[in-house]
């Protein structure tokens, strides 16, 4: 089971001043711990999970493409891009640059989009969510073709590309990893068995979790797709300390909780923890990783 750390606040010591150095301090503690993937939120105002909108957010890609420079072998992606933000032919070569650049560690993370109140701030369309997700489903259509230097003409219902060239073409082969991000069964889950390389669901639990892998499978039979091509992720929260105290826990029980999760099929546990910008926490992932691997089988 690989381990991956999403970042979802920017809200740290410092102010804005220190938000680069910080970001600098956790991209390279992450790369150098071992841990397989870095993201970033693809959000322009702080979602109300987390914090208040007025709360520091910065613009996704520019992060990771700071991020990219700063590191050598940790994979890259946003959790996820809604697609309603930016126009596909432009997203796919945005992350087609960052993949060149940092040598083919690029994901396209996508999804159907969701916070209205960022996309009225901003003055964002923000269609019904029947159209987001026909949008959506254009933009991984197209994915397949820019990603493999297929020019053709593009005529979808909502986006008309008259010639899709992507040059230079990506790095990462076959191309960019594409995840989904999202549990629909009827919708989602569908899209991630046609198109994509990888899901990723909210960490509810292990039964939950099997129940929604169940149904991608099911999706996969229906579309003729090998269910075990699909690299499953969960996106929870882990809180390490040395001692497990004050509601947090130690590398060796997050390893064993993460191995419940592994023990029905998935493959990549991404987190976030609100320690990410203290000094020494990924001595503390280094740990976590050392755990399991002591108790995931191999290969799995």
């Amino acid at each position: 089971m690989k381990i991956g750390l999403q970042v979802p606040s920017f809200t740290w010591p410092g102010g804005p001043a220190e938000l680069g150095p910080t970001f600098r301090r956790i991209a390279q503690g992450a790369d150098q711990a071992g841990l397989a993937s870095l993201w970033v939120m693809d959000h322009f105002f702080q979602i109300s999970m987390v914090g208040p909108p007025e709360n520091e957010m910065l613009e996704g890609y520019s992060a990771l493409a700071f991020a990219a420079a700063l590191t050598e072998r940790i994979t890259l992606g946003t959790m996820v891009t809604g697609v309603t933000y930016r126009h596909p032919g432009l997203l796919l070569k945005t992350v087609t640059t960052l993949d060149v650049l940092s040598g083919g560690r690029a994901w396209l993370g996508l999804g159907a989009a969701w916070n209205e109140e960022e996309h009225l701030g901003l003055g964002v369309p923000y269609p019904p969510v029947a159209e987001r997700f026909e949008r959506l489903e254009e933009t991984l259509q197209l994915a397949g073709r820019m990603f493999s230097g297929d020019q053709s003409p593009f005529a979808g219902t909502h986006y008309q590309l008259q010639r899709p060239l992507n040059s230079p073409p990506p790095l990462a082969r076959p191309h960019p990893k594409i995840l989904i991000g999202g549990s629909g069964e009827k919708k989602t889950l569908r899209l991630v068995a046609q198109y994509a390389d990888a899901c990723n669901l909210f960490d509810t639990g292990p039964e939950a979790v099997a129940q929604k892998l169940d149904v991608l499978r099911e999706h996969c039979a229906g579309v003729g797709r090998d269910y075990a091509e699909i690299e499953k992720t969960v996106l929870g929260a882990v809180n390490l300390t040395r001692d497990g105290g004050d509601d947090s826990e130690t590398p060796k029980q997050a390893a064993e909780r993460f191995a419940a999760l592994a023990a029905v099929g998935i493959d990549h546990m991404i987190v976030n923890t609100r320690q990410v910008a203290v000094p020494g926490v990924f001595e503390l992932f280094a740990e976590l990783a050392a755990e399991l691997d002591a108790v995931v089988p191999a290969g799995r």
